[in-house]
C-alpha cells in the first residue's frame, strides 16, 4: 500500500514539475464507517484540477482507512486500477481483492459503496454518479447483496 501512495506522489510531482497539474492543499471528508452507517472524518490533501486525479487522491485516502476510531471499510490489499470520468459519472475499477475479501453482509456492503460514492460525489463537484468496476469490467455484487451494475448517486441516509 505504501509502495502505491509513493509512487502516486511521485507521479503528482511530475506532472506537477511538467506544468500538467497546479496541486493545492483542500479539506475534504472521506467516509467511514461506524457499524452501521457512514461518518465523516476530516483530511487535508493535495488536490488537483483535473477532477479523475483528484478522485483518485480520494479513493486512496480512502484505502489508507480511518485516523479516527472509525471503521475501514475497504477490504484489506484492495487497491484501484483507474478512475475516469464520462458524463458526470466516475467510473472507479478496483483490483479483485475488494470483492475477494469483502466480509459480506448487507450493511457492509452499502456501506463499502457509499463511503466510495459519498466521498466522490460530496467532494468532486464535477462527479454525480459513480459506477463501481472490478479489474475493468462490471461485476453484480460485492458480497451477494447490492447489484453493482448501475451508477450510483450519494447517499445522505447513510451519514450520520
Amino acid at each position: 500500500m505504501k509502495i502505491k501512495l509513493v509512487i502516486s506522489l511521485v507521479l503528482f510531482l511530475y506532472l506537477q514539475n511538467v506544468g500538467a497539474l497546479s496541486l493545492k492543499k483542500i479539506k475534504i471528508n472521506l467516509y467511514f464507517s461506524n457499524s452501521e452507517f457512514l461518518t465523516a472524518e476530516e483530511r487535508i490533501v493535495l488536490s488537483a484540477d483535473d477532477p479523475a486525479v483528484f478522485g483518485r487522491v480520494i479513493i486512496l485516502e480512502l484505502l489508507q482507512g480511518p485516523r479516527t476510531g472509525l471503521k475501514k471499510v475497504m477490504p484489506h490489499d484492495t487497491a484501484i486500477r483507474a478512475l475516469y470520468i464520462a458524463d458526470n459519472t466516475a467510473y472507479v475499477d478496483f483490483n479483485t481483492a475488494i470483492k475477494e475479501h469483502h466480509p459480506g453482509s448487507i450493511i457492509g456492503e452499502l456501506t463499502t459503496i457509499y463511503a466510495i460514492v459519498n466521498s466522490l460525489i460530496l467532494n468532486v463537484p464535477e462527479i454525480k454518479a459513480v459506477k463501481i468496476l472490478i479489474n475493468g469490467a462490471e461485476t453484480e455484487t460485492l458480497a451477494g447483496h447490492i447489484d453493482l451494475r448501475s451508477a450510483f448517486g450519494p447517499n445522505m441516509l447513510m451519514i450520520r
